[in-house]
């Protein structure tokens, strides 16, 4: 399978995880979006989503880049915003979802920190929560939440952890969290 429509096509990824059928959802616009992602000694800050899309669900921290502002000032402004911390993020993923029946897809540029300043705070929309990166988890920490994330995180998120670089594509039922087709890759280092 090639690298699917919406995605880099001069990038040197490999694919690592692909599925489903047919073709790929159509859409005519973009709205872009950052997600961010905090991890350090064997964990990973996560977001427990109180309200809006994606409630009850755990993901990183981000959201809607404003008019004006760069994708990067965008994702300090909303890992401020949900979790009360700065850090110096570094863009390591790309991912676009198209979901059937809906116009405009969400292109996501995801971040990540090895270290953050401030205060982990809750806010009214993000409960932020550690959890080990260890499959069976370590100590107090309860293991990476897979089945309570967006259905693609579980192809790609091991890639952000372990520091490399990756593009991916899903392609969503309407209002459900179930990917009828995707494609992710890793960017292969020299």
């Amino acid at each position: 399978m090639t690298i699917p429509p919406g995605l880099p096509q001069d990038s040197a990824l490999t694919q690592v995880h692909a599925g489903g059928e047919g073709d790929w959802v159509r859409y005519s616009k973009t709205k872009i979006y950052t997600n961010c992602f905090i991890k350090q000694d064997g964990k990973l800050l996560l977001g427990y989503k109180k309200r809006g899309f994606g409630k009850d669900m755990y993901n990183g921290f981000g959201g809607k880049v404003e008019p004006g502002e760069s994708v990067s000032e965008a994702a300090h402004r909303e890992l401020k915003e949900e979790a009360g911390i700065e850090a110096p993020l570094r863009k390591c993923g790309t991912l676009l979802f198209v979901v059937d029946g809906v116009e405009e897809a969400f292109h996501i540029e995801v971040f990540v920190a090895d270290e953050y300043t401030g205060t982990i705070t809750e806010s009214d929309e993000m409960r932020p929560e550690w959890f080990s990166t260890n499959p069976n988890g370590e100590g107090d920490l309860k293991p990476i939440p897979y089945d309570k994330m967006w259905a693609d995180d579980i192809y790609w998120l091991y890639i952000l952890l372990a520091n490399g670089n990756f593009a991916g594509r899903a392609d969503f039922l309407a209002e459900e969290n179930t990917m009828v087709k995707y494609w992710f890759g890793k960017e292969e280092t020299p």
